[in-house]
């Protein structure tokens, strides 16, 4: 259900999974997507399995309300104000969750400044810099790209999302690095790549990528391959007794 990631010293972070939750078809069954269309009484309580398997309160984790964009949040509490697609945190103890079914959860994280971030890096996203955006606003509380450490998370693959040609032009004429060329021959987009290179121009090089494809493995959610179905998430929090 949890698979957890290494970001430093005093940083917990972990990409969660399908399995293990409460949840019926089509959202079985760890869905901890609010937005869906599943009951809301499981979604609460796969939120509450999944707090409980990374060892954070689950009443203080922030969930976004994100909408494919750019804008970041600097939070200390759990409420989020409006629509954001990042948020950065320099409170211990307070985890930031990002939601995905094909887009990139992205985490970073500077212990030597305190600070920790999460962004949710689809290809509108990616395409309108919500990753440097997320490395900016974490540097303007502390943070320096030299030390910070970043996750890329599961996301659809290079070799199946596919996407009309105008569309893969469109996102490579500003991240070139996310150009791909699906398996069976057609345009496509590599999301991850694209963020690592955007990361790498930002002056994080210290990048962890799962490589798992959302679409590939049924031990994830995704939408491309469902449509209707739930969203796993991203964690990354400040210990409290580092």
């Amino acid at each position: 259900m949890i698979t957890p990631v290494a970001l430093g010293d005093g940083v917990g972070a972990a990409f969660t999974g399908r399995a293990g939750g409460v949840s019926g078809p089509p959202y079985d069954s760890l869905n901890l997507g609010g937005a869906v269309g599943d009951d809301s009484a499981a979604v609460l309580g796969n939120r509450r399995r999944a707090a409980e398997a990374l060892g954070v309160d689950p009443g203080r984790t922030v969930f976004m309300r994100q909408v494919h964009g750019a804008d970041v949040a600097f939070v200390t509490a759990p409420d989020v104000p409006g629509p954001v697609d990042a948020v950065v945190t320099t409170v211990p103890g307070l985890a930031l969750a990002v939601l995905v079914a094909d887009c990139a959860p992205v985490l970073l994280a500077d212990p030597a400044a305190g600070v920790v971030g999460a962004a949710h890096s689809g290809r509108p996203g990616t395409a309108a810099g919500v990753v440097p955006a997320l490395v900016k606003a974490m540097c303007e509380r502390g943070a320096d790209p030299a030390r910070m450490t970043a996750a890329i998370g599961p996301a659809a693959c290079g070799r199946c999302y596919e996407v009309p040609a105008e569309m893969r032009d469109e996102v490579a004429a500003v991240v070139p690095a996310a150009y791909a060329t699906t398996s069976k021959g057609t345009p496509g987009l590599d999301i991850r790549a694209g963020v690592a290179a955007q990361l790498a121009s930002a002056g994080v090089t210290a990048v962890g990528a799962d490589p798992r494809c959302t679409i590939e493995d049924a031990g994830l959610f995704s939408y491309r391959r469902e449509g209707r179905t739930g969203r796993f998430a991203g964690y990354v929090w400040l210990k409290e007794d580092a």
